[in-house]
Parts: structure tokens; sequence; C-alpha cells
């Protein structure tokens, strides 16, 4: 899928709990990811499941559905499964691969031993967060 692995760490320092680490971070980061190829159809997360992994969108396409209404569409450089990396919890949406989808998943498990390995990992994940919430509570 890749031809060199620089091109995995590119899709990945895109991701905001990412971008702010270091090349040899990324790097770590990088070998924990898996590359996965999928069909058009094939469910990448249900709705009211619980999480166990995040996902980056590299090539294809993907809806979003919540109580089996579609609130979105993804593309190439679009991520999931942030959330529920963290609390393990049900997923609140479904997401469908529209046409066939490289991805990039990372298991929640390779997730925890990151935050082990890598304490700045934690801190950047944190000021994502509240990036996350600041946007949220702002009005547009």
């Amino acid at each position: 899928m890749f031809g060199k692995p620089s091109a995995k760490i590119e899709a990945i320092k895109t991701v905001p709990m990412f971008s702010s680490l270091d090349k040899k971070h990324l790097e770590l980061i990088s070998k924990q990811f898996d590359e996965v190829t999928l069909s058009s159809g094939n469910v990448l997360a249900e709705q009211g499941k619980i999480g166990q992994e995040f996902i980056i969108i590299l090539e294809g396409q993907a809806r979003v559905e919540k109580d089996g209404k579609q609130i979105n569409t993804l593309f190439a450089g679009s991520f999931f499964g942030e959330i529920a990396l963290l609390d393990r919890g049900p997923r609140t949406a479904s997401v469908i691969a529209e046409t066939d989808v490289d991805l990039l998943v990372l298991s929640a498990q390779y997730f925890d031993d990151l935050l082990d390995e890598i304490p700045e990992m934690s801190r950047a994940l944190l000021r994502s967060l509240s990036l996350y919430i600041r946007n949220l509570q702002t009005p547009t």
C-alpha cells in the first residue's frame, strides 16, 4: 500500500493527537498501525458496539450513519475512533465503506502501549481533546 515508511508517517501526522510529535515518535507509532484494504459495503465501525481501534482512511470513501440515517461522509485523510481508544465505550455511529478503502488501523492495546512508552503522546492527546471541546463551545 505504501511505497515508503515515510508515506505512512505523513498520513499519521495529519491526525491532531499525533501532529506535534517528533519524527522518532512518529516512526515508533507508525509501526503499530496495520495496513488494511476492505471492499465496499464492509462495516468499519458499528454503532453500539465497543470500539477497539482507531482508523485513518487513506483511500476511498465511507458514510457515517447514526440510528440508520446518514450524517456524514468520510474521505481520504479522515479518521475516527479516537474516543473509543480512550473510554472503550460503545461507538456513537456506524461507518460503512462506500467504495473499496485502504486504511491504517491502530488497536486499543497498541494505543495503550504507546501511551506508556511516549509520555508526550498523552500531552498531545490532551491538547487535541481540549481544542476539540473548545471548538464545540465556540459559537459559529
